[in-house]
């Protein structure tokens, strides 16, 4: 993951709103602007991405405990469990763990090699993929979130911006399909959706509406035949397509003022006999590790006692510290919200370990975090 400049999730909280099709032509159009990109489809139940890119394999190849992903073009490389099933119409029949345990594979064994983007195609909701893959990637860029116009949708979806929030995850933007039809005979447009869902979510919310994506028949007949549809210019919705993906660009030049921004920073470790407390509330004492996040050193360390653990006083307290970012092995969501509105950044499903090591690998983007074990 260190070898990763940029991760994204596609996110909706509702099936059947074009996810997977946004996912999939996200990632072509981002290779056709000279960028390496990963796409990781973690749909366990429903891998649609195979079948849109027309991926069919005979086996993977292997260099020791590491598999090598496909490869859709010289820019692209892709990972599905839909590659792994004999057939289309073979079902998985999982209960979380053993779905947490594919997911933890598909990031730790398989062979990225250097990216700038991971574009990480999620099922529908709030559950188990979801979860898994925002404690195993570590540092994420964000999440785009899907939805159509109207409202029996986006009852749904905007669970997944409240998600993303209660995990600390950023919202690049809100991307509304099957934004109405133009007749490509009389040119008049027809609403197939009532509403303007989209615009509203993203107002309520305060977070960008990247953009609106007309219907078109062609769209659907593409993703059938395995072509990704944002390659024919000179659609209209393949237009809107493209111009909503503008912002992922935008990415780099951020990472870089962030970079400048988060050289140096603070991050806290809750402790119990000196090594990481498993229940943030009831930690001992807290490290306050000063970083160079450039060189991915440590700079200097405080432990300190911190005042009473009553609701919002650690969130301020830390803030008054300075510290960025908080690494915890179980942390309550109203507490992880407290965190957020003082400016800090939460990881939890941390492991049991001594401070100065889980830095270091966060540092190196070598933490791998599992499951919030205390989230009350």
């Amino acid at each position: 993951m260190a070898n990763i400049k940029h991760k994204i999730l596609v996110l909706s909280g509702k099936g059947g709103v074009g996810k997977s099709s946004v996912a999939v032509n996200l990632a072509v159009w981002l290779s056709t602007k000279g960028k390496s990109v990963g796409l990781l489809d973690v749909d366990i139940h429903g891998p649609s991405v195979p079948k849109m890119l027309s991926l069919k394999i005979d086996g993977f190849e292997a260099s020791g405990e590491m598999i090598d992903p496909i490869a859709y073009s010289e820019r692209l490389k892709v990972m599905s469990i839909g590659l792994l099933l004999p057939s289309e119409d073979e079902a998985v029949i999982w209960r979380g763990p053993m779905k947490h345990n594919l997911i933890k594979q598909f990031v730790t064994q398989v062979d990225w090699g250097e990216l700038d983007y991971l574009v990480v195609d999620c099922p529908p909701g709030t559950g188990d993929e979801p979860l898994s893959i925002v404690q195993l990637l570590g540092q994420i860029d964000g999440a785009v979130i899907v939805t159509t116009p109207q409202e029996l949708a986006v009852v749904d979806v905007r669970k997944c911006i409240t998600f993303c929030r209660h995990l600390s995850l950023n919202v690049i933007g809100v991307i509304e399909n099957m934004s109405g039809f133009v007749c490509p005979y009389c040119n008049k447009r027809t609403d197939i959706f009532a509403g303007d869902g989209g615009h509203r979510m993203a107002e309520d919310f305060q977070v960008p509406l990247l953009g609106s994506i007309p219907m078109d028949p062609s769209l659907a007949a593409d993703a059938d035949a395995g072509k990704p549809f944002v390659l024919q210019t000179a659609s209209p919705t393949a237009q809107a397509l493209a111009y909503s993906f503008e912002p992922i660009l935008g990415l780099d030049a951020n990472s870089r003022s962030r970079k400048e921004q988060v050289k140096t920073m603070k991050i806290a470790i809750p402790l119990v006999n000196g090594r990481l407390s498993g229940h943030f509330g009831h930690c001992e004492q807290f490290a306050v590790i000063d970083v160079d996040a450039e060189a991915k050193e440590i700079k200097g360390k405080e432990l300190l006692t911190p005042p009473g653990h009553e609701p919002g006083v650690l969130p301020k307290w830390l803030s008054e510290q300075s510290v960025k970012l908080i690494i915890a092995g179980g942390m309550g969501q109203r507490a992880q919200g407290l965190f957020t509105q003082n400016g800090i950044e939460v990881m939890v499903g941390a492991p049991d370990g001594d401070p100065d090591e889980l830095v270091l690998q966060y540092l190196n983007g070598q933490l791998a975090c599992g499951q919030n074990i205390c989230d009350h």
